[in-house]
């Protein structure tokens, strides 16, 4: 505990990055232009050298990279590899703050949270929701959970990767937003390819269909909010108001799509996975509801 409260702040400027994948080099020569002295460490070398010209100090082992700062951010393949650097530097932890950008499921982060506090570290989550080509410009946040006292010491020298967005005490509360914003935007990757095959068997070519098609996507915020005064209120309330659209009516529109797609000789995942949603909810009698009744079958799957 005495090693948690000697680092409080980033001392100097000082910072580690762990991970120079293209995220973690984006993070590094963000940084390094904010005016923080930068030392990183990856376990493939050579691909340090790019940030190495740009200003980076190379570390030799983990262990000395983490040494080098009191504020150390992993840019990772998961947390897993966290452990695989680190398990071997857990004596350079006590005093740092962990600050882990990986991918990974909620739980994992919450374990990780638990492993550095025993090892005398404290530890915040991140999730960074744009690409690397994005990281600290103006469209860039980044969501953290942890210690808020933490979070509040570190703000200023995390605030160039993006704008943060904290969330809470709960480690685990970064990830789950990380993770559900990142099935908002594979789910509706796959959608447009999706859509891209089916135009495609008429002989459209995906330079004509994904204009039209990012306009369709675009526009579905803005249909939500119409519907309703506060987004997701009526949600939270267990109210589906069936005056504009009805489990039935979308229902209808998803077996189409599966029909349609089985005609082209298409992959049927996506249609059908989408399908089984409305097909439960008018089995249990929702039929009449509105399209986000299928949250029910999402929250309690068979």
């Amino acid at each position: 505990m005495n090693g948690q409260q000697n680092h409080t702040t980033t001392q100097d400027g000082f910072i580690t990055v762990i991970g120079l994948g293209p995220m973690g080099q984006a993070t590094t020569r963000t940084l390094l232009a904010a005016g923080h002295r930068v030392t990183v460490w990856n376990r493939t070398a050579g691909r340090a050298d790019g940030v190495v010209a740009d200003g980076a100090t190379l570390a030799a082992t983990p262990g000395e990279a983490v040494e080098a700062s009191d504020l150390v951010i992993l840019s990772l393949t998961d947390y897993g590899a966290m452990h695989d650097i680190l398990d071997s530097a857990t004596a350079s932890l006590a005093g740092r703050t962990l600050v882990n950008l990986s991918s990974d499921t909620p739980d994992r982060t919450r374990d990780a949270a638990v492993w550095a506090s025993g090892h005398g570290a404290t530890f915040l989550t991140g999730g960074v929701m744009v690409p690397a080509p994005m990281v600290g410009t103006e469209a860039a946040h980044v969501y953290y959970s942890g210690p808020g006292e933490v979070m509040e010491n570190h703000r200023a020298a995390l605030a160039p990767l993006g704008t943060p967005r904290y969330l809470g005490e709960d480690p685990g509360l970064a990830q789950m937003m990380y993770q559900a914003q990142l099935a908002v935007f594979l789910t509706t990757l796959s959608a447009l390819m999706h859509a891209t095959a089916m135009l495609g068997t008429a002989g459209m070519k995906a330079e004509e269909t994904l204009p039209e098609l990012l306009s369709s996507a675009d526009s579905i915020g803005a249909i939500l909010r119409a519907g309703e005064e506060t987004l997701g209120a009526a949600l939270d309330a267990g109210e589906h108001p069936g005056h504009l659209s009805t489990v039935t009516m979308m229902g209808a529109t998803a077996d189409h799509i599966v029909e349609t797609s089985t005609s082209l000789g298409l992959d049927l995942a996506l249609p059908l996975a989408v399908q089984a949603h409305y097909r439960r909810a008018i089995e249990n009698g929702h039929g009449s509801d509105n399209w986000t009744r299928i949250i029910d079958g999402i929250r309690e799957p068979r």
